[in-house]
């Protein structure tokens, strides 16, 4: 039997300390050279000094040291894509970081292309199918929604973004039961949807044409509410087929993050 002391395994490491364990190894690996900075006189510590590291960030040296020492420091979006770019982080490593941070990662300013598996599906689907992106413009749609979507995805209709649809276009207000309710609805869920990423210009250049455009709109933004994006039952009077509902389900594709893709199902 060993006479040595039990050893017990070291306690997990705090988030912080992990974040701070991560940020200095990132920053280690990166030369002067690599950030085009001249390598000057010997280093005692390899890779950048956390003061260049804060400079190519655009944020305090203190609040750089504060962040690989493990401190609860609070810190923006803004701040940490910044620390990300300075970092020269990869896309897998920038996503690690916010996730340590405890932040969700602001999307890239364009959307990535839609896998075509993803777009095959949409016309795969035997009941009403479509495909939004990050504001909410229909990027796909099959023959059952098109037939259904009076106003929206019809071959008469010209907006094929679901807000603005919504808001200006008399046919598909027309078509939604309950039109002033699922309208405010609809308007709450984007309020939390476009917070994921509200950096990005398209979005904020919607929300401001909207509220210029329709005072509907304008009043349901003002009025703060907030709901998460859920299907449940739909009805519409549509010109051809009469009252009819549906239960709509909404999925957000892993493989195309941002996006949503919504089904509707007959109801009994």
């Amino acid at each position: 039997m060993s006479d040595d002391p039990l050893q017990l395994p070291a306690p997990p490491a705090s988030r912080d300390s992990e974040l701070g364990a991560f940020l200095r190894s990132h920053r280690e690996r990166l030369t002067p050279a690599e950030i085009g900075l001249p390598a000057g006189r010997r280093r005692r510590t390899p890779g950048l000094r956390r003061e260049e590291v804060a400079q190519l960030a655009g944020l305090s040296a203190t609040w750089v040291t504060w962040l690989e020492q493990g401190r609860p420091v609070t810190m923006s979006a803004r701040a940490l894509n910044s620390l990300a770019q300075a970092l020269r982080l990869s896309r897998a490593e920038r996503a690690y970081l916010f996730a340590l941070a405890g932040k969700p990662e602001p999307r890239a300013e364009t959307d990535p292309g839609v896998p075509p598996a993803l777009l095959a599906s949409v016309h795969a689907i035997g009941v009403p199918a479509y495909l939004l992106d990050r504001q909410w413009t229909a990027l796909a749609w099959n023959q059952a929604a098109a037939g259904l979507f009076v106003g929206w995805l019809d071959e008469g209709a010209s907006e094929k973004n679901l807000l603005r649809a919504m808001f200006l276009s008399p046919g598909l207000q027309a078509l939604v039961a309950d039109w002033p309710h699922r309208a405010a609805r609809l308007v709450a869920e984007f309020r939390v949807h476009s917070l994921r990423h509200a950096e990005d210009p398209p979005t904020r250049a919607l929300i401001e044409q909207l509220m210029a455009d329709s005072p509907a709109f304008a009043n349901a933004w003002r009025s703060q509410d907030v709901e998460e994006r859920q299907g449940g039952r739909r009805g519409f009077h549509h010109p051809a087929r009469g009252l009819i509902a549906f239960e709509q389900l909404t999925l957000v594709p892993p493989a195309a993050p941002g996006m949503m893709l919504a089904l509707l199902m007959p109801a009994d």
